[in-house]
Parts: structure tokens; C-alpha cells; sequence
């Protein structure tokens, strides 16, 4: 019999609220957490506005020396983790070697130490190369960033990172399900992080002309998934991190448990580095693949979380996707997206996705997709907008698309 995997530990550091319970608040009421840019002055570049943290302590997870030896994202992770890991009832520090050699980190990051090494290249070319941190190198890297939150707690089992653009933490959480299910280990830290908020990256994402450029004045209404005004994507950052749990190792120490993962769907479309294909084929068949391990029928679920970015083509192209996946259930099923809310927090967004599903489970509430006045007539399946809606959820699909043309999907029972 294969392992039943759950969800005993959830933590959260989001641009609309630090903590699961803020968080929970916020995306319930269909609170925005885009703001204008804080952390240099953006008024030089098209793109002013970001989801945002700027109320986040780095300090307070990592020492003003240590600070300057790494990326934002590791604090940001720790900070995640730290609540993840109290939330599951776990304390390491009381954990025996062979207990924290049973858990692993798996970390999904797209941009990952990306402002870190911008940051050094600017000091070096400057001419401040004795401000250049001795860690440039090590520190610049994604593999750091697990290694950094597995010295944190001593966790000694995997410590990996997944690094594929937006899609990056479902599949870190998917892998880390499928690592349970093949008995590898028994228990994984597994999330997302990404800060990708710097003068460099907002240039580069303005070239591809991904970000929207029109709501500089008002943030709070940039983001506007599935309407047809929308220009473009707004960047964010954030972390969210879980503690995933074999059912049974979960049950023999009485911890709470939020929900079950019963399938993961993963494709590519083999197309371009950056764009979609026009073929909602292989995105669908990522979501039938995670129904099909599930034992589920589209008629199962009760929600859908979308991938939904803000941009025409990702919109158009998750829609028909829902619609050749779901066939004629698709119109029956309540969706939404967080985007909306929050951003988008590039290869920690589908770690936001299952943080907001388990909310949503929880509370028997959809988050609401807001901004969505003047619905794109592409886009017409139910997106929930403006307010949230009661509905008692018992499975819900959280659904990712991203860059290099990847699809993947999680299936996620409630209990």
C-alpha cells in the first residue's frame, strides 16, 4: 500500500500579512498586498510597484553580519519555516540525531539568490570591492538556500532545491509527496522563496514586457487576472513553507493535520523558453495526470486555485486549459486567483497557492479574485470576484504554469 502523505505545519511570510493567521485574514477579505516599491527608488523605471514586505524583520531571523554574507530569501525562508515547523508541533532542538536525519528540505525558488549577486556586482563595479561579501559565490547560488534553512534547524536528511521558474515549488512540494510515497523519508520542510524585487530584474522582466505598467499611481489595482484591462503581471516576494508528513508517522505522534496530498501532475509543452504555446494540451493534461493519481474525476473537486498571472496569453490559455481538463464541469467550478492579492511571487507562487487552498479548505471560504470589473470574454469560467464565497471544500487542484513551457498540478483532500 503506498504511504498517505498529509500536511501537519504551515508558515507564511506574504506580501498582504506575516503569519498564517494575518495571511488568512487578508486573502479572505480580498486584501491587496501591493504597494510602491520601498527598498531603492523606483521612480527612474516604468515599473514602480511590487508585492512587497517591507514591514519584514531580516534581523530578526538573521544577524546584521550574517546579513550581509546572504540573499533576502533566507530569511525569508527561515522565517517561514520557523513558523511551519512550531505550527506541526515540532521543536529540534529537542530532536535526537536519527530524529532530524528523518527530515528533509526541499526548497523551490525561481530568481532564488538572484538580488544577492546583483547586489554584488554593483558594489564590485562601483569600486566598493571591499564591501563585496567573501560569500559571492557560494552565497549567489540556489543550492545554498536549503542548505542555509537545514543548518538553521539541523535537519540532516535531503536538502535540495528545485529552481523551474513558477512552477518551482508545486513541483518542490510534489517531489517531496512522491519522496514519502517511496518510503525515502518520513517528514520534509518543503515551501517556496522568492524576492526578485531589484532594479536589475524589474528591467529584465520590462523587456520581455511581462509586468504591467499602467497602476504606478494605484497599486492596489494592478493586478487584474482574467480582466480584460490587464496589461501585464506585478511582481512579489514571499515565503511559504509546510511540514509534509507520511499519514501514519503523522497520526503516532497526535499532530494536527490540515489536509492530504493524493496526486501531482507534472508536463512540458517542449515550446519556448518564455511563451505559452496557444494549445491548452499539455497543461490540461498535467491537471488530469494529478486526478488520474488521485483516483478523482473533475466532478470530485471543489475548487480551483489558478495559476492566473495578470497576463492575456497565461489567462486565455489556464482557461481553456480548465475547460478541455474539466469539460462542461469546468463552468461548475468555483476558481480563483491570488495573484490578484498578492502578485507574483515567481517559483514560490505555488507554495502561495497551497497555503491559500488549505485556508480556503479551512474556512470553507474562497478567496475572491479581485480587480476583476470588466471580465476579459475569454476568460469566462467562475473566477469568484471581488468577494469571497462560502463553499465546503473537500478537494481542490492547485494549478501552475510557468517559463520553458512547464505545467504541473496538486490534488489535495481535505480531512
Amino acid at each position: 500500500m503506498v504511504p498517505r502523505v498529509v500536511i501537519t505545519g504551515m508558515g507564511v511570510v506574504s506580501p498582504n500579512g506575516i503569519g498564517k493567521e494575518a495571511f488568512c485574514l487578508a486573502i479572505l477579505a480580498g486584501r491587496s498586498g501591493v504597494k510602491r516599491i520601498s527598498r531603492f527608488d523606483p521612480s527612474a523605471l516604468p515599473v514602480q510597484i511590487a508585492g512587497e514586505i517591507p514591514e519584514f524583520d531580516e534581523l530578526a531571523w538573521v544577524d546584521a553580519r550574517e546579513r550581509k554574507h546572504v540573499s533576502r530569501v533566507v530569511p525569508l525562508a527561515i522565517a517561514a519555516s520557523h513558523e511551519a515547523i512550531q505550527d506541526a508541533g515540532l521543536n529540534p532542538a529537542a530532536m535526537t540525531m536519527d530524529e532530524k536525519r528523518e527530515i528533509g528540505v526541499i526548497l523551490g525558488t525561481g530568481g532564488g539568490a538572484q538580488e544577492f549577486s546583483e547586489e554584488q556586482y554593483r558594489l564590485w563595479h562601483s569600486g566598493h570591492v571591499k564591501q563585496v561579501s567573501l560569500f559571492c559565490i557560494p552565497s549567489g547560488t540556489m543550492g545554498t538556500i536549503p542548505s542555509e534553512i537545514s543548518m538553521r534547524f539541523g535537519f540532516r536528511g535531503y536538502s535540495h532545491v528545485v529552481t523551474a521558474g513558477c512552477t518551482s515549488s508545486t513541483d518542490a512540494i510534489g517531489y517531496a509527496y512522491q519522496h514519502i510515497q517511496a518510503g525515502v523519508q518520513p517528514m520534509f520542510l518543503v515551501g517556496g522563496v522568492d524576492s526578485p524585487i531589484t532594479p536589475g530584474i524589474i528591467k529584465g522582466y520590462t523587456l520581455l514586457r511581462a509586468l504591467t505598467q499602467s497602476w504606478n499611481e494605484e497599486p492596489e489595482r494592478a493586478s487584474r487576472p482574467f480582466s480584460a484591462d490587464r496589461d501585464g503581471f506585478v511582481m512579489a516576494e514571499g515565503s511559504w513553507m509546510f511540514i509534509l508528513e507520511e499519514y501514519e508517522h503523522a497520526r503516532a505522534r497526535d499532530a494536527r493535520i490540515y489536509a492530504e496530498i493524493v496526486g501531482y501532475g507534472s508536463t512540458c509543452e517542449a515550446f519556448h523558453r518564455v511563451r505559452m504555446s496557444d494549445s491548452p494540451e499539455e497543461p490540461a493534461r498535467a491537471i488530469a495526470l494529478a486526478l488520474e493519481e488521485a483516483g478523482l474525476t473533475p466532478q470530485d473537486i471543489q475548487y480551483v486555485n489558478l495559476h492566473g498571472t495578470s497576463t492575456e496569453m497565461n489567462d486565455r490559455v489556464e482557461t481553456s486549459a480548465l475547460k478541455l481538463a474539466f469539460g462542461k464541469h469546468a463552468a461548475k467550478v468555483p476558481m480563483s486567483g491570488l495573484k490578484s492579492q498578492i502578485g507574483h511571487a515567481q517559483g514560490a507562487c505555488g507554495s502561495a497557492s497551497l497555503a491559500a487552498t488549505l485556508i480556503a479548505m479551512k474556512h470553507s471560504t474562497i478567496p475572491p479574485t479581485i480587480n476583476l470589473d470588466v471580465p476579459d470574454p475569454s476568460c469566462d469560467l467562475d473566477y469568484v470576484p471581488k468577494a469571497g464565497r462560502h463553499v465546503a471544500i473537500e478537494h481542490a487542484i492547485c494549478n501552475c504554469v510557468g517559463f520553458g513551457s512547464k505545467n504541473s498540478a496538486l490534488v489535495v483532500r481535505h480531512i
